[in-house]
Order: C-alpha cells, then sequence, then structure tokens
C-alpha cells in the first residue's frame, strides 16, 4: 500500500592511501561477497570517513538520524572544508517513519539586500567573466547550514543541540590528517585556499605548497566558535559577533568586495518547502523543489525514459545510454529556463513534473539518432524567460543517515567551488554560491528566471532524493557532489538501481556521463568512454572527461539496510 506524503513537509585509514571499506549488503537474492556486510539497525554514509564516524558516534549516542546527519554536516567543515561546512548550505530531506511524512527544508544561501541584476558587472557595466566573479566578497550569500540544522534540530532531533558539535570540535582541536584528496585539492585550487593568511597557516607550508598527505592540521578558532555555538545556539551565527566578521571580511575583500550588512544575515531564514515527488514504473521519487533544480530535472530524466525498457537493454548497451543522455538533454534545457528561487519567480513546477508533458518531451527522443538541437519545452503554468547557460563549479559534498527507528536523513552541503569565495570566518570558509546565479541577468529584453535579486537564492543543482518502494517503504536514499553534474549522477544511479537491479554500490561506480545542450560528456576511463564511437555513430558530439564525481548512498534490500560510496572518492559507509 502506498504511503500518503503531507508536502511541506590512526590518521585517517592512513591517511586514505588505499580504498576505504564501503559497507554493502547485497539482495539476498544475489551471493553476498567478502566485502559485503549487514548493517545493524542504524547506518551512516559520507564523502570523509571522520564525518561517517561522527554521525555513527551519534547514532550511538541514541541520536536520530536528523542528529548524525547534522553531526556529519559539521565534522566535513573541519575534515573537508574544500566542498562545505557551515560558511554555506545546503538542501535536507527527511522521513520520518513514525509520522509516515517527508518533509525539506531549504538552507540554500541568500543574495545581500544590496544585489541586483548587475551584481556581476564590472565598473566599465561588461560582465564579469565566471573565474573573476568567485574570488572575495560578492560571491558570498547569506549561509544558510546553522538556520538549516537548528528548523532539522528541532523537529527532529533527540539529543541536545550542543551533543551533535562534539565530534567536530574534537577534529578542529585535536587535528585531522590531510587526505590526498584534500592535498590535491589545495595543489590545484591554492589561489583561493591561501587567498588569506589563515587559509596559508593552515594548510600551506612557508614557501606557499600545499601541505603533503598525512601532514595532521588542527584549527583552534574553528573550535573554539564551534564551542561558543555548541553553548549558545544558532541564533549567536547570525546576529552576534559572527554575523559581524562574515561582513567585514566580504565588504572589505581585496578582490570583488559586497555590500552586505548585518542585518541581511540576521533576516535569514531557512525554509520548509514542498518535496517534489513523482511515479516511475513502480517507485515513488521524491526529491528538493526550488531553488534546487534537482527534484525537477531528476525526475523528468526518468520519466521520459519510462516508455523504454531499460532492464532490456542493461547498462553495457550504447542504445541505452544513448536515451539516457537525450532525456539529459531534455531535461537539463527545461531546468535552465525555468527554475529558480520560487519567492521570486513563477516557477512551474507541476508542469515540469506532469506526466503528459514529459511524455510529449519522450516523444522527440529517437532511438537511434541524436537530436540535432534540444530547447527548452513549454510546460503549463511556464513564464515567458530567456535560458541562459550557468556555470558552476564542482564540489560539494553529500551524507546519509538511517537511525533504529527507521527515519531517514538526507542532505546536500555545499560553499559551492572548491574552496568557496576563498575568505574565512572564524575557522570557515564561505561560499561563492552567488556566482550560482546568472551572471547575465537577460537576454534580448527577457529576464531569465535565475538572475540576481535583492535577498534571492540562487538556483542550484544539488539533489538529495529519496525513493520509496511500492510496498510504501523507503527503496533507496541518496545524492551526490560535483556541480551540474550531480543530477546526471543521481539520475544514473537510480536508473542503475531500479531498472537494471545492481547495488547501490555498483549503481555508483558505474561511469557518469552527463547530457547538456549538443554534448555528451562521458567519463574517462571506463566502460562509456569504449561507448563513444558508437554514439558517435548516432550523431552525438561525444568529450571524454576526467573522472570527479562524488555520490553517496543507503539503500534498503530485504529487511537490512546497505550503504554505498564512491568509489572515486575517499567516502564510506558505516553501520552502527
Amino acid at each position: 500500500m502506498l504511503r500518503h506524503f503531507f508536502l511541506p513537509v590512526s590518521a585517517l585509514l592512513a591517511a586514505c592511501a588505499t580504498t576505504p571499506p564501503v559497507i554493502n549488503a547485497e539482495a539476498p537474492a544475489r551471493a553476498e561477497t567478502a566485502a559485503s556486510a549487514v548493517a545493524l539497525p542504524g547506518m551512516v554514509s559520507a564523502a570523509d570517513p571522520r564525518a561517517a564516524e561522527a554521525g555513527r558516534e551519534i547514532l550511538n549516542a541514541g541520536g536520530s538520524a536528523a542528529d548524525a546527519a547534522l553531526a556529519m554536516m559539521l565534522a566535513l567543515t573541519v575534515v573537508e572544508p574544500q566542498s562545505s561546512g557551515i560558511g554555506g548550505g545546503g538542501f535536507f530531506l527527511y522521513h520520518d517513519e513514525k509520522a509516515d511524512r517527508l518533509s525539506t527544508i531549504d538552507g540554500r544561501e541568500e543574495a545581500p539586500a544590496a544585489a541586483g541584476p548587475n551584481w556581476f558587472y564590472d565598473a566599465g557595466g561588461e560582465p564579469l567573466p565566471y573565474r573573476r566573479a568567485i574570488p572575495g566578497g560578492r560571491s558570498v550569500g547569506v549561509p544558510g547550514n546553522i538556520r538549516l540544522m537548528a528548523r532539522a534540530h528541532q523537529a527532529h532531533g533527540k539529543l541536545p543541540w550542543a551533543k551533535v558539535f562534539a565530534p567536530a570540535i574534537r577534529l578542529a582541536r585535536n587535528g585531522f590528517a590531510i587526505t590526498p584528496r584534500f592535498h590535491r585539492t589545495l595543489t590545484a585550487n591554492a589561489d583561493l585556499a591561501a587567498s588569506t593568511p589563515m587559509g596559508r597557516s593552515l594548510f600551506y607550508d612557508a614557501a606557499g605548497a600545499a601541505k603533503p598527505a598525512g601532514t595532521i592540521v588542527r584549527n583552534p578558532e574553528l573550535a573554539r566558535f564551534l564551542e561558543e555555538l555548541a553553548t549558545r545556539g544558532a541564533e549567536w551565527f547570525y546576529t552576534g559577533p559572527n554575523a559581524q566578521a562574515v561582513v567585514s571580511a566580504v565588504n572589505t575583500a581585496a578582490r570583488n568586495p559586497s555590500q552586505m550588512n548585518v542585518g541581511d544575515i540576521a533576516s535569514y531564514e531557512a525554509k520548509e518547502r514542498e518535496p517534489v515527488c513523482g511515479t516511475y514504473r513502480r517507485y515513488r521519487i521524491c526529491g528538493m523543489g526550488p531553488p534546487s533544480s534537482g527534484g525537477t530535472t531528476v525526475y523528468a530524466i526518468l520519466k521520459q525514459l519510462e516508455r523504454f525498457d531499460m532492464a532490456a537493454m542493461g547498462p553495457n548497451d550504447p542504445a541505452a545510454w544513448h536515451l539516457i543522455g537525450e532525456s539529459m538533454r531534455l531535461a537539463y534545457a527545461d531546468r535552465e529556463a525555468y527554475v529558480g528561487d520560487p519567492d521570486n519567480v513563477r516557477v512551474p513546477v507541476e508542469g515540469l513534473i506532469d506526466p503528459e508533458y514529459l511524455k510529449t518531451r519522450s516523444q522527440l527522443i529517437r532511438t537511434d539518432k541524436a537530436m540535432t538541437q534540444v530547447t527548452a519545452g513549454t510546460p503549463r503554468g511556464a513564464p515567458k524567460v530567456a535560458s541562459v547557460r550557468d556555470g558552476e563549479v564542482p564540489a560539494t559534498t553529500h551524507f546519509v543517515a538511517v537511525d533504529g527507528a527507521g527515519n531517514v536523513a538526507n542532505m546536500t552541503s555545499t560553499i559551492e567551488g572548491p574552496f568557496g569565495s576563498g575568505l574565512m570566518a572564524n575557522g570557515y570558509y564561505l561560499n561563492n554560491e552567488l556566482t550560482d546565479f546568472n551572471i547575465v541577468p537577460d537576454r534580448n529584453g527577457i529576464a531569465t528566471a535565475n538572475r540576481v535579486e535583492p535577498g534571492k537564492r540562487p538556483r542550484s543543482s544539488m539533489a538529495p532524493t529519496i525513493v520509496y518502494g511500492p510496498d510504501g517503504d523507503v527503496r533507496i536514499a541518496i545524492g551526490a557532489a560535483g556541480g551540474v553534474t550531480i543530477i546526471a549522477q543521481v539520475a544514473k544511479a537510480l536508473i542503475a538501481v531500479l531498472d537494471w537491479n545492481m547495488s547501490a554500490q555498483d549503481a555508483i561506480a558505474l561511469p557518469v556521463m552527463i547530457g547538456l545542450e549538443d554534448q555528451l560528456r562521458l567519463e574517462r576511463g571506463g566502460t562509456l568512454e569504449a561507448m563513444a564511437p558508437a554514439l558517435r555513430a548516432m550523431g552525438h558530439q561525444v568529450q571524454v572527461v576526467a573522472p570527479g564525481f562524488k555520490a553517496n548512498a543507503i539503500e534498503r534490500v530485504g529487511r537490512h539496510w546497505a550503504g554505498a560510496a564512491d568509489p572515486r572518492s575517499e567516502g564510506v559507509a558505516l553501520a552502527q
């Protein structure tokens, strides 16, 4: 029976020198491998082992799935500062097993009141090149994660507020090892990571080189700040000295100074949004609504494929990937045209996920030939808007927690690009989230849905997703990191789980493809790259790209939970 949904609602594995273990309970019909393990009542999955361990610690202390997820978010502020943290924002999905209810919280960053359509234009009236808009103050939005955290904790937490801070405080005070992946990120992004004295002293040596993998880093300033925040509560982040520190950092930045004020920070609100839900075959797919484009776009990709027998083709058939790529191209075109902050623009959510509309979009897909051109459709309720390609930078992080009562917390968190704006306050990096807006606000005099406006939240590709099975139980909770590729990663993994009967772990490990406009991008070094000639023969323009993906999931397999973490990352899943 389908459920009813109430809407609004020693040093790190030797410094990760080897591939970390992943807990993965195989389906009863499949033979279990030596690496698989049956989960105990609770489970966590995160992109960093220290964060996953923080979540498990909280579950073991009697915390809920929400408590565990929030502890992971705080721990990632310390150990994965390039990707997420309290200086950024996120989206939070929560399945309450007892209430039989799915709720979502929007903790997306917000533009200051002084922002406007030409926010990223230079003194000569020309739009800044995307990469020049990122560093410094103007790209920083009001951070949302702490107010998101407060709202989630009030609704779903079991442990005291201060308790969920304990693992992160311990990591910041006692130190954590630089991992190989983090070292590579420090080396590639020194312009941002070392743009402040604090960033340089934490992560770089006297010669300016990134400290080597295995180096223990301590961040006492962040430890002290987290201790204060644990004691004083979320309001202190938005109205206390931290608010002034953020304003000072962004307004006095050497590059692209902002015009933020403490009122912008104090007025920030984390908002409950309606989940975006629809059926795909026997399943109910639920994701985050706008300003996330994840919910509508992931669902559109799946629903447009429903008329094809994806199971019969399987993951080794180029024809299957051709269809996936075509569906992605159509769904991404609608995303770019119509999705923005629903408090500022009319977003035709019902039209974008309407089965009849998606049937008409699906009819544009041919089984043997690529579309020569893809444009946005006209869903029911669509406003007249222009479409301008935005530029999200691959970063972000995702984590999942399940507790013994069956509650599921599924959160994607970000500071946007690696090390965000490069600016820091109280030991944490500040986001560059406002560059997720369209730098050019209109085309031919027609405004874009994702233009910069005062107090507006930029469109996001973050796509935390919970899928329910025919019995109404949670089948899988999944999400990913990687900018605009997030949607493609989640959709690919869901096709693999739901159509190809793969485990979540194997589904995440599959090569990634993203279909954008007139191009398919295929992950280098796997079976997809070998399919490039066949895809080109169907008329596709194909580009092979380096892998840089990062997904995490927990799935229900029979009477067990099974965790999954991307083998491209340092992530792990841990049973309670």
